[in-house]
């Protein structure tokens, strides 16, 4: 069961079954609206409404990134799945309906704006190989994967779920 990137079908469409899909625009801009501050929009093919400035307060590496519209741009600023793709894939995605893994590819509580270094850095590791550089974030990004994964009944192996755990534990209480 090689990973085939193809299964989850065009990552960014607004054609796909997740929240946010349909709404006139597609997934990456519907990401980006919702993550930068000190928008600016233009209106293109694919979104009315798109992001053409803004900034983005990177939650993987807490750098403030800037992000202009444009063809280079998209290096600046990309949107991770917080739950990889290819993990998932390894995870039981492989056995899904195409549906279900073009919802999961579009599925905006498995996505954020961060930095695209951060999100190269991060590639397709799991959580006992790769936590956010930023430990102020490490809870939030420990909820979230946890909650993605019990969103679409994934397993997660030992290594990785005490990797989440202690994240998890850095939590403000109270």
């Amino acid at each position: 069961y090689d990973y085939r990137r193809d299964a989850f079908g065009d990552s960014w469409t607004d054609e796909n079954p997740a929240p946010g899909g349909h709404n006139g625009c597609d997934t990456r801009n519907d990401i980006l609206d919702r993550d930068l501050v000190d928008k600016s929009y233009v209106s293109i093919k694919r979104c009315p409404t798109a992001v053409a400035t803004g900034l983005l307060h990177d939650p993987y590496t807490n750098a403030e990134v800037a992000f202009t519209r444009g063809e280079k741009t998209g290096a600046a600023v990309q949107i991770d799945h917080i739950v990889p793709l290819a993990l998932a894939w390894d995870l039981g995605a492989r056995f899904w309906t195409d549906d279900m893994r073009l919802r999961f590819a579009n599925d905006p509580a498995n996505l954020v704006a961060v930095a695209g270094g951060a999100n190269q850095d991060k590639g397709d590791k799991e959580p006992a190989t790769w936590m956010p550089p930023n430990t102020a974030f490490r809870c939030q990004y420990a909820i979230q994967f946890i909650a993605v994964l019990r969103g679409y009944a994934l397993p997660i192996d030992a290594p990785s779920a005490t990797a989440l755990r202690d994240a998890a534990s850095t939590c403000p209480t109270g």
